[in-house]
Formats: structure tokens, C-alpha cells, sequence
């Protein structure tokens, strides 16, 4: 144990977090030439693609220092303020943290929040500055800042290149012999922490645990305290490229047990695990709980597919437990599921693993927030879809959830994001320049006004510019409304929306706008209209595909063309009324992007 080292990297996304990764494994040479790619750890398409961490990894290194053998476990964790919770499950395996700051962009919303993160739960802090051989790399003055926010000594700062691999030498050092090695009795009763997990198709749900007390191998009798189940384990080991079985796995270690668990119910990450005969005395403490922030409906296309959503969406919150769904009903769309995300790009990136890693065609609905709502007969409902809201006249009041926003910008933009703030109804709180031209925002804003476009438009006003991160600070009340869409006079429940009163009309207009242009054309016209409860505040129409009918007549009397009209005209009449409306997945999601 004293030559064992637990540490996990954080930083704000696209500080280098995989790059400074993937040069350490180089370096110890736990990736050979043959295996070693960009991004090692990322071993989804998904993450790739987009050259962002969605999951934290975990691995084993062995380093040689002063003739000793160390091992060091890394977890490499996300950056995106979506992925907040994986990084405070890796915090709670490790004894130290990697804090990355790159030297181009200085200190940002992400980095702070991670910090916060890692100081509850008392990590020693290594503070790294990468990128130091870009050309916009400000040493000095990113130096100035990581010194004021965390006090340490400029001596204490490692400058790296993790592209070039300058000064990782440095870091594997700072590892050793700041970050304690870990706390525990080999001897006592086994006390597992559950971190993650994951579902094998021929071997059952996998397990990813780190062990605080005692030991466990291959064939012990274990329990799961939180489920009360118990198993007999088939194998146990260590996480290196692949997993590796070990006969036993010792105090400190952070490892993996599979034990033929089918039912992915049965693992729940934050869970304790030990000994059957011997069992330790109390659960581990001090593991946080999940808030979904955003929800949304997920339906099969095909309403067969109702139970194989179920099973693909049981499957993929074993290696994401931040997602939580329960069944709802769609008279639109039918049976499906309500989803809660931590976010707009963690919904994006559900939907888009159930595509790939599960063959399933889905249709996402228009998300929002969750509400209170208080009835004039003394009841809290809470409402997350607009189609649970009671009629207006049992309503008393709505409480809708606010945010504290943290948003870390240039002086000179600081002006526009005021304006987006105050247009999003925020109440600014405080602003503290960090340096001279960076300062920091604080903001109390709806949840329900940052949900569609807020973050892509700050990015705009900002050109990249403007950190954000944010965590929930409570209930404010709310004048709002319920916005229904109709197409050709039928309501479509799953575009319906919850808003305030004052941008009900704006919104109604424009939303409008955006589905004539992704509701395709059909042989008769369709009506697109937006509505508050009987009056409708606006309408678009689809114009009908038509046939020329009078391509045939060449001269003669007006009759004979106005006779051929008027007959298409009690046609397309009929058809309207006999006809259903094709809404194209892009129409769910058309609020996204009302502003482009």
C-alpha cells in the first residue's frame, strides 16, 4: 500500500486531459508502440468523433522511481459540465487530483467547479499548465491565476507540454511524492465503494469498485449492501488496457468483479460491497445522488420496441448513472419513456449510444424542466411534461427551479452576455475581475431559460470565449403558461411546452416558423398553429403539393379550367380530412435551434 498511488486528472474541456493521459501511459510504458493512438482512453466512436471524454477511464500504471516500484491508478474523467457526476465518482476513488489548466486560456468556470469538487472530498491538489509551447500560451500571467485561486507556491506549478511530452517526468515525480497513498486495514472486514459498471452480453453486469478495507478474490461469497444480494464471485482484477484477473486484490486497489449478475437493477454505482461471513460494520458515506436537470421524452418509432427501449435504457445507465427514466404515455406518439439528463449534450449523446450501441431508431421530444405546482386544494404536484399540468382554474401558483450560473469571460465581452443574461430574466449577483481583462459573472437564472439556446449563444457573443458552469440554488414562482402545438386543428402533446406568459407569443411565432420548414409537404395543405388553451397566438401553413390539372386544356373556355380546379379543390378538401401529418424527428427538436 505505501507504493500505491490513486489520482484521477481534472480540468475544463479541451485543457489536454486525454493528451497529458495518454502521454503518461507512454511513459511507463503501460501502452506499447503498436497500441498507442490519440486518446487512448476514449474507447468509444462517439468520444472520438467529437474529441471529448464522456466517460471516466480507469487504468494501472507501474513507475520506477529512486530503485521502488510504484503503482499508480489513473482516472481520466470528462470536462463538460454535463458530465459533472462522472467526475465527483472518480473524486470519491482517489486520494489526489491532476488539476490541468491550459496556458492559452487561463482558469475557466470548469476548473474551478472541478476544484470545488476535489477539495470536499480533501484531494491533494497537483496543479499542471499545459500547452506552454503554443504560440497564445501566457505562462506567467495563467501562473498569477492558479496561485490566487489555490494559494500554492509558484514552485508548486508544473509546466508541461502533454503534445510535445515536455515535463511529464515532472509529473509522474509530483505523483509519488505529493499524493498519500491510501488509507485502509489489509486486515479488516472487506468495505468495496462501487464506482461504475458496465454490461457485458456473455458475462453480465461488470463492476468497477475500489477498495477502502480488507481484500477479495475469486470465489468469495460477497454481498451488495444496498440491493441485499449476494453473489458468488467468478473472477476478480485489475483495470489496465484490458481487464486483467488476479487471484485477490488488495486494500487501495481499484479493480473490477464479475460475478454473473444478469439483472442490471442489481448494481447500483455508490453501493458497498463485502463479505457475506464477515461483513464490515457500516455502508461508505458521503456518495452523492444524481439531479437530472433536463427532461425529455424518448419514444421507439416502432411501437413494438417498447420493451427492447426498456432493456437498451437499463443497460446504458449502468455506464451512465446519471440517467434516470420511468414510463409515460404519449397520445401523439404512444408508449416511451421520461428521461432526466444533466444536461442538452448528455440527452444528445443518450440518444445518439442508443443508436449505435443498441440498434434503436427513437424519437426525442422538445425537453424542459421539472415544475411545482401548487392546486387550489392544497396539493405540490410536480409536473415534468406540460400535458400533467391541471386546467388553469385549479391552479393556485408554479414554482419553477433556478440556477446559480458561474460564467468566466473577457472584459470586453462583458457587455452582450449582460444583456443575454437579463433577456433570459437572470439577476446578476456579483462580478469579480480575476485579472484585469478577465472577470467573472455570477448570475442567478430559470433553469427552464438556459435549457434550449443559452449556452451556443453565449459562445457566440463570447467567439469561445466565456466559460459557464452552474448547480441548482432552489424554486422562485413563475408566471407561466401552457404553449400547444396543432396541426390541422389536432394537438400534439409531445411539442407542447411550458413558458412564461411574456415570450409565450414570441416563442409561439417562431416555433411555428421553424416546423413549416421541417414538416415536409403533403398533398393537401397543413395548418400549423400555436396555442394558448382556445385562442391561438399564431399560425404558419404548409402549402399542399399540387398537380397541374389544367396542364391539358390549351384554349377554350374559362369554364372548362375553373370546372377542373373546383373539382381538385373538393379533393384535396377530403384528403385533409382524412389525412395524418409525417413530424420528422428534426420538428421534435426544432426548438433547439430557433435562432439559427
Amino acid at each position: 500500500m505505501k507504493n500505491l498511488r490513486n489520482f484521477c486528472i481534472i480540468a475544463h474541456i479541451d485543457h489536454g486531459k486525454s493528451t497529458l493521459a495518454d502521454r503518461l501511459l507512454q511513459l511507463t510504458d503501460t501502452v506499447s508502440a503498436r497500441d498507442s493512438r490519440d486518446q487512448v482512453l476514449d474507447d468509444m466512436d462517439l468520444e472520438r468523433e467529437r474529441g471529448i471524454t464522456i466517460k471516466s477511464h480507469a487504468i494501472q500504471m507501474n513507475y520506477r522511481q529512486d530503485g521502488k516500484e510504484y503503482i499508480l491508478n489513473l482516472i481520466d474523467t470528462p470536462g463538460h459540465v454535463d458530465f459533472s457526476y462522472e467526475v465527483s465518482r472518480a473524486i470519491a476513488a482517489c486520494e489526489g487530483a491532476l488539476l490541468v489548466v491550459d496556458a492559452t486560456q487561463g482558469i475557466q468556470a470548469q476548473t474551478i467547479s472541478n476544484l470545488y469538487l476535489a477539495i470536499e472530498h480533501n484531494l491533494a491538489i497537483i496543479p499542471v499548465l499545459n500547452k506552454i509551447d503554443m504560440d497564445a500560451a501566457m505562462v506567467e500571467e495563467v501562473k498569477d491565476q492558479i496561485v490566487e485561486l489555490l494559494g500554492c507556491d509558484r514552485e508548486e506549478i508544473l509546466s508541461v507540454s502533454a503534445k510535445l511530452g515536455v515535463g511529464i517526468e515532472q509529473v509522474l515525480n509530483a505523483i509519488v511524492t505529493r499524493v498519500p497513498c491510501p488509507s485502509g486495514d489489509p486486515n479488516a472486514p472487506l468495505q468495496a465503494l462501487v464506482f461504475d459498471s458496465l454490461y457485458n452480453p456473455f458475462r453480465g453486469v461488470v463492476a468497477y469498485f475500489r477498495i477502502l478495507n480488507g481484500s477479495i478474490g475469486k470465489d468469495d461469497h460477497v454481498k451488495f449492501v444496498a440491493t441485499g444480494m449476494d453473489y458468488h464471485v467468478d473472477e476478480v482484477g485489475i483495470l489496465r488496457l484490458k481487464q486483467e484477473p488476479r487471484d485477490r486484490v488488495f486494500t487501495g486497489d481499484v479493480g473490477y468483479i464479475i460475478s454473473g449478475i444478469k439483472n442490471s437493477k442489481e448494481v447500483q454505482v455508490g453501493d458497498t460491497i463485502t463479505q457475506v461471513e464477515n461483513p464490515c460494520p457500516d455502508i461508505i458515506e458521503g456518495f452523492r445522488g444524481v439531479k437530472p436537470m433536463v427532461f425529455a421524452g424518448i419514444y421507439p418509432t416502432d411501437a413494438d420496441e417498447y420493451e427492447e427501449l426498456r432493456d437498451s435504457l437499463e443497460k446504458l445507465r449502468l455506464n451512465d448513472a446519471s440517467l434516470t427514466f420511468e414510463p409515460e404515455a404519449s397520445a401523439a406518439l404512444g408508449f416511451g419513456f421520461r428521461c432526466g439528463f444533466l444536461g442538452l449534450l448528455h440527452m444528445e449523446i443518450i440518444q445518439e449510444r442508443l443508436d449505435r450501441e443498441f440498434d434503436m431508431d427513437v424519437i426525442t421530444t422538445v425537453p424542459n424542466v421539472s415544475y411545482k405546482v401548487y392546486t387550489t386544494k392544497g396539493e405540490v404536484l410536480n409536473v415534468y411534461n406540460p400535458s400533467g399540468l391541471p386546467e388553469p382554474n385549479y391552479i393556485d401558483k408554479i414554482e419553477e427551479p433556478c440556477i446559480t450560473a458561474n460564467i468566466i469571460t473577457k472584459s470586453e465581452y462583458l457587455g452582450p452576455i449582460m444583456t443575454l443574461c437579463i433577456g433570459k430574466r437572470g439577476i446578476l449577483k456579483n462580478q469579480v475581475y480575476l485579472t484585469t481583462d478577465r472577470i467573472e459573472l455570477t448570475v442567478d437564472l430559470p433553469l427552464g431559460e438556459i435549457v434550449f439556446d443559452f449556452y451556443d449563444r453565449l459562445k457566440s457573443i463570447s467567439k469561445g470565449y466565456a466559460s459557464f458552469d452552474y448547480y441548482p440554488s432552489g424554486w422562485q414562482k413563475a408566471d407561466l403558461v401552457k404553449l400547444d402545438i396543432l396541426l390541422n386543428g389536432d394537438i400534439v402533446d409531445a411539442l407542447s411546452s411550458l413558458i412564461t406568459r411574456n415570450n409565450a407569443y414570441d416563442f409561439g411565432r417562431r416555433f411555428c416558423e421553424k416546423l413549416k420548414e421541417y414538416i415536409p409537404r403533403q398533398q393537401y395543405e397543413v395548418a400549423i398553429q400555436a396555442a394558448i388553451g382556445a385562442k391561438v397566438i399564431a399560425r404558419e401553413t404548409v402549402k399542399a403539393v399540387r398537380k397541374d390539372v389544367t396542364a391539358k386544356c390549351y384554349g377554350g373556355d374559362i369554364t372548362r379550367k375553373r370546372k377542373l380546379l373546383e373539382k381538385q379543390k373538393k379533393g384535396k378538401k377530403r384528403m385533409r380530412q382524412i389525412g395524418n401529418v409525417e413530424v420528422p424527428q428534426k420538428a421534435f427538436l426544432a426548438v433547439l435551434k430557433l435562432d439559427s
